[in-house]
């Protein structure tokens, strides 16, 4: 069971994979160098999907022979302005930034825009988030239960045995009406979001062009770091790894109770470590406003998690 779990997996990333990759187009020179904005030194996207304004990021485009005056202004961008343009751009990406476009308008603040529509999605797929946080807290009730199971069938590595012992943990399983598949369905949901997000901030210029506290929308923390205001990008940076390795810490039961032997536990409490670390690696080098809209959706986790762990606390849930 395990093995078709594993197959279904890597069939849906490589889905995943192969329906997002190749949207977001850097913008060369022609030494096929990466052209950055001289006075942000964010890296510059080729298929922008409207116009942009500031003096420096136009003149970077005009030379490299984009033509921006067949594009829309950010102002007037539809969902359907530049016609059909990919599964992955139509459906996604266009509509990120035209929500992002026409919230930041009324807010008057690209980066509110960002963190508005986050907690949107979010209030969106808030039942299963909390199904999700639910059995969380299920599954730390389940750990006596399972642990006897692994080590009833430790070291035991014949096919009859492995059954039972599957059998067995899905019976666990039915017997606390837990759902084992719900935490890989919201992670499947978090990677087209992230991506989404990602090229919605690098394909429209109000967006990345935008300003917030210190930061510069589309420029990512390494080249901020060294400018003038370091600081906005290192505050940035330290709620990344923390809101990200609190989120993961406390959705730990959900990792930290597969079917397999207790062999593999102090591995699996490692997880929000590791995860952490990596994902601080790659918010250094992600646009501000995607890390904004990162910390957003963890912070949002966390709130959630308090909340259920108190209801649950107080026998309510």
């Amino acid at each position: 069971m395990n093995k078709n779990k594993n197959k279904i997996k890597i069939i849906i990333i490589l889905l995943l994979l192969i329906l997002t990759t190749g949207c977001t187009k850097s913008l060369v020179d022609e030494n096929k160098k990466a052209v950055k904005n001289p006075n942000t030194g964010q890296t510059l996207t080729e298929n922008i999907l409207c116009q942009p304004t500031d003096k420096d990021t136009i003149k970077a485009y005009e030379k490299a022979g984009v033509k921006i005056e067949k594009l829309p202004k950010c102002e007037d961008f539809k969902i359907n302005s530049g016609g059909y343009d990919g599964l992955w751009s139509s459906l996604i990406v266009k509509p990120l930034s035209w929500s992002l476009l026409k919230i930041g308008h009324l807010v008057k603040s690209y980066a509110i825009s960002l963190i508005i529509l986050t907690l949107i999605i979010r209030l969106l797929i808030f039942p299963l988030t909390l199904n999700m946080a639910k059995q969380s807290e299920i599954m730390k009730e389940m750990q006596p239960k399972m642990q006897k199971i692994q080590k009833k069938y430790a070291g035991k590595e014949d096919q009859e045995s492995m059954m039972k012992m599957q059998q067995e943990t899905m019976m666990l399983y039915k017997e606390f009406h837990v759902n084992p598949a719900l935490g890989c369905i919201f992670s499947f949901l978090q990677l087209p979001l992230l991506l989404g997000f990602f090229e919605a901030v690098q394909r429209t210029p109000a967006i990345f062009e935008a300003n917030f506290l210190g930061l510069q929308l589309g420029t990512t923390i390494n080249v901020g770091i060294t400018s003038s205001i370091f600081y906005s990008y290192l505050i940035l940076l330290i709620l990344i790894a923390g809101s990200t390795f609190l989120s993961f810490k406390m959705n730990q039961a959900d990792m930290a109770a597969p079917a397999g032997s207790s062999e593999a536990m102090p591995s699996m409490k490692m997880m929000p470590y590791m995860m952490s670390i990596m994902i601080i690696v790659m918010g250094i080098f992600m646009p501000s406003g995607l890390c904004i809209y990162w910390v957003t959706s963890n912070l949002f986790t966390i709130i959630q998690n308090i909340a259920v762990k108190r209801r649950k606390k107080n026998g309510k849930a």
